[in-house]
């Protein structure tokens, strides 16, 4: 808020909150900063544990078909890993620029892509684990499951949640 304006003239906007527009971008920007640092921290995570696998004594037992799906899996963690980073990125290189709004919208489309890969990625990873140590159809149903309750968490029920909180909202 500026210093010349009260708190109390600030309009109440849509969410009931009293707040400037740049104060809106400067928490929704802190907002996706956290969430980042969970996904991120996933992720690498991850994608560490992938990049150690071909140093492992069994690596050279996997069949062909399991060394696809284990590169398919490295290249999906790796999109993952950049798409998850890129908000980072763009912060660095748009400071001091007055572009948070951009930055915002830009960071908002990147992590929404990189759930996304993210979801396919740990369901990639369970088909492996699964394909491995059972045999395929166990591990199309298990990945496929997972997949399932990625999707409905972390797309469906936002979604359905937006609405409800939508239509809840008090008539101002």
């Amino acid at each position: 808020m500026t210093p010349d304006r009260r708190h109390d003239e600030v309009p109440v906007g849509p969410d009931g909150r009293r707040e400037t527009a740049t104060e809106r971008l400067d928490r929704n920007w802190n907002e996706i900063l956290q969430e980042l640092r969970v996904t991120q921290t996933g992720i690498q995570i991850l994608t560490g544990f992938l990049l150690t696998v071909p140093f492992s004594a069994r690596f050279e037992d996997l069949e062909a078909n399991h060394r696809t799906i284990y590169l398919v899996l490295v290249i999906l963690a790796a999109t993952t890993t950049a798409l998850l980073v890129a908000p980072v990125s763009l912060h660095r290189q748009l400071f001091r620029r007055h572009a948070k709004s951009a930055l915002v919208t830009a960071a908002d489309r990147l992590m929404r892509v990189g759930l996304v890969f993210l979801a396919l990625t740990v369901s990639g990873v369970v088909l492996l684990v699964f394909d491995v140590v059972v045999d395929l159809p166990f591990a199309f149903a298990a990945a496929g499951a997972i997949l399932t309750l990625l999707v409905a968490a972390w797309f469906v029920l936002p979604v359905i949640m937006g609405r409800r909180s939508h239509e809840d909202a008090p008539v101002r």
